[in-house]
């Protein structure tokens, strides 16, 4: 697509996606894009995204509270504590994806996570950012590329170290959503150095 930033109902423009839906205008706006750090919010955002794997993020964005209850706000503890009674739970769910592959595999995640030093898994996602200097801003939706040679050297880092789900498309839409790229537009209101 060519489109580029487009006024929303307030005049500001913005990438095209964020008005979409309603759903999107908020997410788009504060929290798409915006870094984030800390192991289980990180965690949290690798299982949405591979959640989202095959379908459209509005299907995930709609139902992360019920993703965030089922799976006892991500921690990353938690989950890996998680029985074969609570994987049977979960395909019970209606709140959630309900597909067993994602939930065994984030079960699985959360398992090999648990292990690894606190701050790990923030350290190893964010050192595969690339430098913003070297980012040329989109300027259309034609311009932000599906994955990149970071997000694939990120999935195969993940996959190393035994972590499932995580493709390279998966691990780039982690990094935009995350913060480690910015891909909203270059004339986009929300685009830009944000805390």
């Amino acid at each position: 697509m060519t489109v580029g930033a487009v006024p929303g109902p307030d005049g500001a423009l913005r990438c095209p996606w964020g008005l979409s839906t309603e759903d999107y205008v908020a997410y788009h706006d504060e929290e798409w894009g915006r870094p984030v750090h800390g192991d289980d919010a990180l965690f949290e955002r690798l299982c949405l995204e591979a959640f989202q794997s095959g379908l459209s993020w509005i299907t995930i964005l709609r139902r992360r509270e019920g993703f965030r209850s089922a799976f006892d706000g991500f921690k990353i503890a938690s989950v890996a504590a998680f029985t074969d009674a609570d994987k049977e739970r979960l395909l019970a769910d209606a709140g959630i994806i309900r597909n067993r592959a994602k939930i065994e595999a984030t079960v699985a995640n959360a398992r090999v996570l648990a292990d690894w030093p606190a701050g790990e898994l923030d350290a190893l996602i964010w050192s595969h950012a690339p430098d913003p200097a070297r980012r040329a801003a989109p300027r259309t939706l034609a311009d932000v590329p599906p994955v990149s040679d970071e997000s694939t050297a990120l999935s195969k880092a993940l996959k190393k170290r035994g972590l499932r789900f995580i493709g390279p498309t998966t691990a780039y839409a982690l990094m935009q959503a995350c913060g480690l790229v910015d891909d909203h537009l270059a004339d986009c209101v929300a685009r830009g150095p944000r805390a």
